[in-house]
């Protein structure tokens, strides 16, 4: 018998998802215990197994759209079978669209709006009592909000407009904004300034004119969503920091200028090759109950695009000069930027490194690129004032590098000795030439 599937809650706070794919076509047979679709909140991303056997009838909830949770979004049954009660069934209250909710939510301050304040000396529909009252108290009905019927104005309304405790400015500029009066909360003396400061308030979100703009996201977007969330979720990962003092780097930097654009990045990439080798640790990744270790380095290099982010990979970046190295990043670079990069170029990684420097960032806390066991975040160079041995200040160039580590494999103790170990080679560059 035919039956509806409907959106799993998949968290106390969910309210709705999306659905990311469909793993069964329509008309495809399902399986109980196998993939079936998989859908995504603002938090995770998770594959749906069948708890039914059968054949996927209908796709009520296409792929890349949203749905609440319990809204049917199939129908699974026999091949052949009446499914027509089961649609009526699911179109009987449609989930209403994220942009659909956004109109109904502006509208209804506006709707409240219209009937709480009107234009000085406009029509007002109202009761004789309160007409009559408005007249003896010298009040404008057009500035006093109705509670009747339809927004009728009733003598309790008048009331207690009349009560309201103003100074004659105040009734002033209420008129000409349009403000009901009896609507400001103040004890005592309502001035022309609480009348300003409500008016601003209230109509703060007209003057602003908000609009929201919900774009799709790029199936790079996707990609780079999923891994991060899989690789967030899988990892037990801690963060270390540690500053280098880039005082003989910078001057190696300035010495190679006329004979090569050498970057911090190419220059960072060839001694961290070298250093990887002694901490094994942190070069392996994990398979199952296995961990893999590695007599090379594969460099994998973050790299900004306008449609998201790419991880290109310097293959076996420990036996490769520096020259080469810098010339390869540019080049991976580049094809990164213009989508001209071939899959081989972005698998295979065993380390990544992203450098976000030349943005000035201090410090971060990078997401490991899985299966690798860690990841090196770059920072700005910053001149900062330091304490020397014979306790005098000295301003040196320092940079923060923040190594994110899986715990599962490096222990605390191993990512500091790590990053010790790269300290000294940084701060002395020219143990490259040994």
């Amino acid at each position: 018998m035919a039956e509806l599937i409907r959106l799993p809650k998949m968290g106390l706070t969910m309210e709705e998802g999306t659905i990311v794919e469909w793993f069964v076509e329509e008309g495809g047979e399902v399986k109980s215990g196998e993939r079936f679709f998989e859908v995504a909140t603002d938090k995770i991303s998770n594959e749906i197994e069948a708890e039914v056997d059968g054949t996927l009838l209908k796709i009520l909830v296409a792929q890349d759209c949203d749905a609440l949770v319990q809204a049917p979004i199939a129908i699974v049954g026999a091949e052949g079978e009446d499914i027509s009660a089961l649609m009526a069934e699911a179109g009987t209250a449609p989930a209403a669209t994220p942009a659909e909710e956004a109109v109904e939510t502006s509208e209804a301050p506006a709707a409240a709006a219209a009937t709480s304040t009107r234009a000085p000396g406009e029509y007002v529909l109202a009761s004789p009592a309160a007409k009559k009252m408005a007249k003896d108290k010298g009040i404008d009905l057009s500035m006093v909000a109705g509670t009747g019927p339809d927004g009728r104005v009733v003598e309790k309304d008048v009331a207690a407009a009349g009560s309201v405790k103003a100074s004659a400015m105040a009734k002033v500029v209420a008129g000409e904004l349009g403000v009901n009066i009896a609507s400001i909360q103040k004890d005592g003396r309502i001035m022309k300034e609480d009348v300003q400061k409500y008016y601003r308030n209230t109509r703060i979100e007209d003057l602003a004119e908000p609009a929201d703009q919900a774009e799709k996201m790029s199936r790079m977007r996707k990609v780079v969503a999923k891994r991060m969330s899989e690789s967030w979720n899988t990892a037990p990962a801690v963060t270390y920091d540690i500053s280098i003092d880039m005082t003989k780097l910078i001057a190696m930097k300035k010495e190679l200028k006329p004979f090569a654009k050498i970057t911090y990045t190419d220059l960072i990439v060839k001694i961290l090759s070298r250093v990887l080798l002694k901490h094994k640790a942190l070069n392996c990744s994990i398979s199952g109950n296995d961990i893999i270790y590695r007599n090379y380095v594969n460099m994998g290099v973050a790299v900004a695009t306008d449609t998201g982010l790419l991880v290109p990979v310097v293959k076996y970046s420990n036996i490769k000069s520096l020259g080469d190295i810098s010339a390869e990043i540019k080049d991976l670079a580049e094809k990164g930027r213009t989508n001209q990069l071939e899959a081989d170029a972005l698998s295979g990684g065993t380390f990544t490194v992203s450098n976000m420097g030349m943005y000035e960032v201090e410090s971060f806390s990078p997401i490991i690129n899985q299966p690798e066991t860690a990841i090196l975040g770059i920072c700005g160079i910053k001149n900062t004032p330091v304490v020397n041995d014979a306790m005098e200040i000295e301003i040196k160039p320092l940079m923060k590098l923040c190594l994110t580590a899986d715990h599962r494999v490096v222990d605390g103790a191993v990512a500091a000795i790590f990053l010790k170990d790269l300290k000294e080679h940084l701060e002395n560059p020219a143990v490259l030439l040994i």
